[in-house]
């Protein structure tokens, strides 16, 4: 009860100061990793939660889910055909390259065995869409950057895991079942996948029958029913639940508009909410102790895979590409940490491997100063793409008169 009192209040003080969180680096995320900290044991002691207590991993999983469902919402396959080739370049040349630049870091700098220093690797590669969200969400930036952005962070999660997983039982006690280990990662992808696109495709298949119909007033809860059964179907049958998450969430955009637009708003929230509360839950494992337990040739790691893994990588995958200077470096600083290194964190922490605690503890402190430094400069780096507002350069005539993006530059101009 001490958690949800805590919560409130939390939110709360978020909610009062969200207006000026949203003009200035304020930001509301860290204000619940900080108030999660606060309360925890390394402070005020109010709350007790370890890293292998079952809220943890629920939070962290619940927040993860909910973000990629309405994310998935984001997604335009008609654009998506379009434009497949900037997150393809993202994902199949961006992220292995972070993983393998993180991989040669942990052992060089740590001292972690190759194996080890390849899962750290796995489990920080991936983007989170929970803080993507932040920038995504601004209609300053560019459509095909936030596309770029929202595509690779809803994706990166699910083609992560099968690393992660295989990586962790290649270095504990079942390195001999890696093999069998695959074909089962393998079936809970493409479980997740079809699970994803099934679920979806049935529920507005009974839609359309004429007996069926639902009550505009209720019609938001059409897509957070659907949500809840993929939830729980996928636990059941052990799918993949991100990738069936973000899947679930462009096919339904796609056989219903509608059914998103109701849903939009209450999903944002529940999105919102699920962030919150598993933001706090991480902060209260951010000890003193655990900062204390990391050598300083892991905080120069730490460093290295937020202001050079990540914007190295990400460069290098848009070399030759039609994105501006400016609309490259924002894709190559907003490549942040959070939910689902999480959870792979945990599981490797739990998995009892060799140097699991060593592990764990790098990639915490790693997605602590990533949520720090990448929740805060969200409203900056929208702010890069209002040049002609702040420096006062007349807009064109028809697009001073209806704020309709030009196709020149993609920017959106205000009205």
């Amino acid at each position: 009860m001490v958690l949800i009192a805590v919560f409130g209040a939390a939110l709360l003080i978020a909610v009062l100061l969200s207006g000026l969180a949203a003009r200035t680096v304020l930001s509301t995320s860290f204000l619940f990793l900080v108030g999660g900290a606060l309360v925890s044991d390394g402070f005020l002691g109010l709350i007790h939660i370890t890293p292998d207590s079952d809220i943890v991993v629920v939070t962290a999983d619940l927040a993860l889910f909910a973000v990629l469902f309405t994310d998935g919402m984001h997604v335009s396959f008609p654009k998506l055909r379009e434009n497949w080739k900037n997150p393809a370049r993202a994902l199949g040349l961006g992220m292995p390259l972070a993983f393998v630049g993180m991989a040669l870091i942990t052992h060089y700098l740590v001292g972690l065995d190759w194996t080890t220093s390849f899962l750290v690797g796995a489990v920080l590669a991936p983007t989170d869409p929970v803080f993507a969200s932040a920038i995504v969400g601004r209609k300053e930036v560019p459509a095909k950057l936030r596309q770029l952005l929202n595509v690779e962070s809803g994706v990166n999660d699910g083609l992560a895991l099968p690393v992660v997983l295989i990586l962790i039982a290649a270095a504990g006690p079942t390195s001999g079942h890696a093999e069998a280990s695959f074909g089962k990662i393998t079936l809970e992808l493409g479980l997740g996948l079809a699970f994803g696109v099934v679920l979806p495709l049935l529920v507005n298949g009974l839609v359309r029958f004429r007996l069926f119909g639902a009550e505009p007033k209720l019609q938001p809860l059409l897509p957070l029913a659907t949500g809840i059964i993929l939830y729980a179907a996928c636990h059941l049958t052990h799918a993949n639940p991100y990738l069936a998450a973000f899947s679930a969430g462009a096919v339904l955009t796609a056989v219903s508009p509608e059914a998103k637009t109701a849903f939009e708003p209450l999903g944002e929230a529940l999105a919102e909410l699920a962030k919150f509360a598993a933001l706090l839950v991480f902060g209260a494992l951010l000890t003193p102790q655990l900062f204390a337990d990391l050598s300083w040739t892991g905080y120069v790691a730490v460093l290295l895979a937020i202001v050079l893994v990540r914007p190295a990588s990400m460069l290098l995958s848009l070399v030759g590409t039609q994105f501006d200077r400016r609309e490259k470096l924002v894709a190559a600083w907003f490549g942040p940490k959070g939910f689902a290194s999480v959870v792979y964190g945990l599981l490797v922490l739990q998995a009892g491997i060799p140097q699991g605690e060593q592990a764990y503890t790098l990639i915490a402190v790693c997605i602590a100063f990533s949520i720090i430094a990448h929740s805060s400069t969200d409203v900056p780096i929208a702010r890069v793409f209002d040049v002609e507002d702040l420096t006062g350069i007349p807009e064109p005539a028809s697009n001073a008169r209806t704020g309709v993006a030009s196709e020149e530059d993609g920017r959106v101009r205000r009205p």
